[in-house]
């Protein structure tokens, strides 16, 4: 199982709202409802910082990375630990 989770700074708040998408049998399908709450939010035109992975159900290592200031997506290379872009 793979869930896909967002995470958003909002102005005046020290912690960020950690919100769980879904879980999903696949990656594939994660990564799908990842990209498309990015695109949401996007959408929103909302100053807040967001962030957007794909981990394993429970994992503390992320499997998909992406966030609201890039269009670039990353992966992380658990060997060597870097983040590679997608």
């Amino acid at each position: 199982m793979f869930e896909a989770v967002e995470f958003v700074e909002m102005s005046g708040v020290a912690e960020p709202r950690q919100t769980l998408i879904d879980e999903f049998a696949d990656e594939t399908t994660a990564v799908e409802a990842a990209r498309a709450a990015r695109k949401r939010f996007l959408e929103t035109g909302s100053p807040d910082y967001a962030w957007w992975i794909v981990r394993k159900t429970g994992a503390n290592l992320a499997e998909f990375i992406a966030d609201s200031k890039s269009a670039k997506e990353f992966v992380l290379d658990i060997t060597s630990g870097q983040l590679i872009e997608v």
